[in-house]
């Protein structure tokens, strides 16, 4: 069985809320998500290739990931003791180039080469190209790995930096993830994070009809590893799970798995929980309709100039 969607308030009854979220403002991160979501599908439709699904399924975790929660600085993306962030699912660049634009570590000017020829933007993130980019991936099920590594690797530099991995729950079937997830606990990698997209749909269809998952937070827990579910859109739960994970690194010998129910295709109405949308660029009349959804005053408004 999957994961149900949690309450509203699942972090504050679990206990596991360490700071007041009541301040975040949910509504500027609401719209900077809007907006991101019309850049991604800008991007992808320009290409006519890549995939929206899992980029505007994610979206809402990476604002509140580079936003909120993580330390970083565009100006220094080199800086040792950066946070670190691994887009185990890289299918996903999309998401991850247009929060990357967001903050500056990509110029607005790239945004149309996405996939073409010698663009920076390729089809999955490459760290050679693009700064942000801490790792190169693509290969589903090696992300977590690398995450255990660079988790080490600072450790040993005793550097005060965090890791965060976000995998996917198709990618999840992989065995390479399950060996990741047993050897960070025993590494006790307390400054490792990861996030599961788990909106059940992969690009055969739906993850329990092809290889059934089943409760991905019990195998964590199972594992050695802190757990939180949440809801992946809520911008309060995703940060209080990202200051509970803060605070179990601190108080406990784990790492921490944080479940994320999400919807595929989140925000574009006739692509949400629809599994053949997880590779497809949408055409012009799919676009325009996209468009509508993500942002309807504009798109009315140019219609009715246009008439």
């Amino acid at each position: 069985m999957t994961e149900s969607a949690p309450p509203a308030d699942l972090i504050k009854n679990a206990k596991a809320l360490p700071a007041d979220t009541t301040t975040v403002d949910v509504d500027a991160l609401s719209e900077l998500s809007r907006k991101l979501r019309i850049d991604i599908l800008d991007m992808i439709f320009t290409a006519q290739s890549g995939h929206p699904g899992t980029s505007l399924s994610c979206i809402d975790l990476l604002v509140c990931l580079f936003g909120e929660l993580m330390q970083h600085d565009a100006k220094r993306p080199d800086w040792a003791d950066r946070d670190r962030f691994v887009l185990s699912k890289g299918h996903g660049a999309p998401a991850l180039y247009a929060i990357l634009m967001h903050h500056g570590y990509i110029g607005w000017e790239e945004k149309p080469t996405l996939r073409q020829v010698n663009s920076n933007l390729q089809g999955h993130p490459a760290s050679k190209y693009v700064d942000g980019v801490d790792i190169s991936t693509g290969s589903l099920g090696q992300g977590l790995s690398a995450a255990v590594g660079m988790a080490l690797g600072l450790r040993l530099n005793n550097s005060p930096a965090h890791v965060y991995c976000l995998i996917g729950d198709g990618e999840s079937q992989e065995g390479q993830i399950w060996e990741a997830a047993l050897s960070a606990p025993a590494h006790k990698l307390t400054n490792l994070t990861a996030l599961c997209d788990r909106n059940s749909l992969q690009i055969d269809g739906n993850t329990e009809a092809i290889k059934p998952l089943g409760d991905i937070g019990a195998k964590f827990e199972a594992f050695g590893w802190n757990v939180l579910r949440i809801d992946g859109h809520d911008f309060r739960q995703i940060i209080a799970a990202g200051h509970r994970a803060k605070a179990w690194s601190q108080e406990t010998d784990k790492p921490t798995m944080i479940v994320c129910q999400c919807t595929k295709g989140k925000g574009v109405s006739f692509m949400e929980n629809e599994a053949g949308w997880h590779g497809k660029a949408p055409n012009a009349e799919q676009y325009e309709a996209a468009l509508a959804d993500l942002q309807p005053d504009v798109y009315y408004q140019r219609l009715k100039e246009a008439n």
